[in-house]
């Protein structure tokens, strides 16, 4: 495997938006209706499952309270737009690791590469159970899932491509690991936005 860090020329990395939300709602939603509450299969989203976090202590709104819960299209959103992420992983003798890296969000997998012999690669070879977070904690998406690898082949010149799109980093002949999601979690720092939409969505 090659490295995907490498010193590049690469374009110029578009600025967070600063502006700050007008209302709760605007802030939460950032344009997106936000799916009601205990609402049933016909009003749902296509996706995950959503539903609310268990979090002791923190005040989160039950299930059938709050100003409902995010749109998986929330999550994707900022699953694509992020630049940088960090995946956690687990030593053989249990002890996390957690490296910022350089991703995608593709096809409903999260995809990125790195050397073989680089920490995470051997905990992965070993425990493909991992943690891959966005990297603004204040609108945080925290996707566990299991990573494969997937051997450099024909079938991932798509992928090739957006990865050159995004970061103009050219990655063909490298295989990629695909994390499969499992559960994610979505949280607003805002105010009260961490208790009143705080999201779960489950795959099946």
């Amino acid at each position: 495997m090659k490295s995907s860090r490498k010193a590049a020329k690469h374009k110029k990395r578009p600025k967070h938006r600063t502006g700050k939300p007008t209302s709760p709602t605007q802030g939460a939603s950032h344009g997106l209706k936000l799916a009601p509450v205990g609402a049933g299969p016909a009003a749902a989203p296509p996706g995950p499952r959503a539903t609310r976090p268990h979090i002791p202590g923190y005040g989160i709104a039950a299930a059938n309270e709050g100003r409902g819960l995010l749109p998986w299209s929330w999550a994707e959103n900022r699953l694509t737009k992020s630049w940088n992420y960090w995946l956690a992983t687990a030593r053989p003798d249990g002890r996390p690791h957690v490296m910022p890296i350089w991703g995608l969000w593709y096809e409903g997998a999260f995809w990125f590469s790195t050397g073989e012999k680089t920490v995470k690669a051997r905990n992965l070879a070993l425990n493909p159970a991992c943690v891959v977070c966005t990297e603004r904690a204040e609108e945080a998406v925290v996707l566990e899932g299991v990573a494969e690898w997937v051997a450099a082949s024909a079938a991932l010149q798509p992928l090739w491509a957006a990865y050159h799109k995004k970061y103009e980093w050219d990655m063909k002949g490298t295989g990629f690991f695909k994390v499969r999601p499992r559960v994610a979690f979505g949280l607003i720092e805002k105010g009260e936005l961490f208790t009143q939409t705080a999201t779960r969505w489950i795959f099946s």
